[in-house]
């Protein structure tokens, strides 16, 4: 089958495009043939072996976590899924076998769903990752409720485009936190409020309290790498929380977990548990299913790009998501 590998750790040019052999589902596994392949920033870390204390890598090695396409076979003891199911989830690649940037993906029959009647395979492919971390953050760890008030600090990129509208199907008050260019953006996706973040950090304090005089209920930080958490106690109210999501190497302090225990805030880091993630996709398909999630901004580029799908981000300024186009053309025909 054509795949995108790697041969080893490094940079975005060494993803190259190859011929190597299909997967053959074992028991308890589903093997999809993949129309389109989401790309997310774990999967650059992934390419950089910034995740290798995760994923037990073989090389060449196939990235890529989310996935949409057809059933193509199933193994023994699957039931929920047959052969032709059109299906969207992710890849077995955190078990370290081959992601889908390719034609074939396996993938465990928990993490997969039925791809909703309204939305393209491009669509279901971006939603995976971004939406089970944002369906986790919101609704598992930060159980924000109806009238309440949410900032979700980077609302343009994958994760706070679609968690703005989690909150904001849920009944929330919403802001973000974003580059002026994307404010028409984010208040389309349901945000009342949109805070530059160039503006620095005490302007983006004084702003969020003017919005929520006695502090916010949550804060869904997408952008984590400690650019915001320090303040946690200044803008979250007392018996609220903050949960930072990107976490994996450079996490809340320790004065900034004290100082907001302190204030009475919760400051969860590391939140998802493996074990309800089927739970957070299963959310998300409900709410894709009913529009209430919708992929707005998506950049669809052939699997061929995949390195250059990277170092856009890299960049850290994508408005939505990327999706690489495996087969979903012939799927389509």
């Amino acid at each position: 089958m054509r795949a995108m590998v790697i041969d080893g750790f490094g940079g975005a040019d060494l993803l190259r495009i190859a011929d190597i052999p299909k997967p053959v589902p074992s028991a308890g596994e589903v093997l999809v043939r993949v129309a389109c392949a989401g790309v997310n920033p774990a999967d650059w870390k992934t390419r950089n072996g910034m995740l290798s204390k995760y994923i037990d890598y073989h090389f060449p090695f196939v990235l890529g976590f989310d996935l949409s396409g057809i059933v193509d076979a199933v193994g023994l003891d699957v039931t929920q899924f047959a052969p032709g199911d059109r299906v969207f989830g992710t890849s077995m690649q955190g078990a370290g076998k081959n992601g889908s940037y390719a034609e074939y993906a396996l993938a465990d029959p928990a993490m997969l769903q039925p791809l909703p009647a309204n939305l393209s395979f491009a669509q279901a492919a971006a939603l995976p990752v971004a939406g089970d971390t944002a369906y986790g953050a919101i609704v598992d760890v930060g159980m924000l409720q109806a009238g309440q008030k949410v900032l979700i600090n980077g609302g343009a990129g994958g994760v706070g485009s679609i968690g703005t509208q989690i909150a904001h199907a849920l009944g929330a008050h919403v802001a973000v936190t974003c580059s002026p260019r994307n404010n028409d953006y984010v208040r389309m996706l349901g945000a009342e409020a949109a805070f530059d973040y160039h503006d620095g950090t005490e302007s983006l304090v004084a702003q969020v309290r003017k919005w929520a005089p006695g502090g916010v209920d949550l804060v869904i930080d997408a952008v984590g790498m400690d650019t915001l958490s320090s303040n946690a106690h200044r803008l979250v109210r007392e018996g609220g929380t903050y949960v930072e999501i990107e976490t994996l190497f450079a996490e809340a302090s320790d004065t900034a977990k004290a100082q907001a225990a302190e204030h009475g805030v919760r400051l969860v880091s590391n939140m998802i548990a493996i074990s309800r993630l089927p739970d957070h996709l299963r959310g998300v398909a409900s709410m894709a299913a009913s529009d209430a999630i919708r992929i707005e901004e998506l950049s669809l580029l052939p699997l061929e790009q995949a390195g250059n799908a990277h170092l856009q981000l890299e960049s850290g300024h994508v408005r939505g998501k990327i999706v690489l186009d495996v087969d979903a053309g012939n799927m389509l025909a």
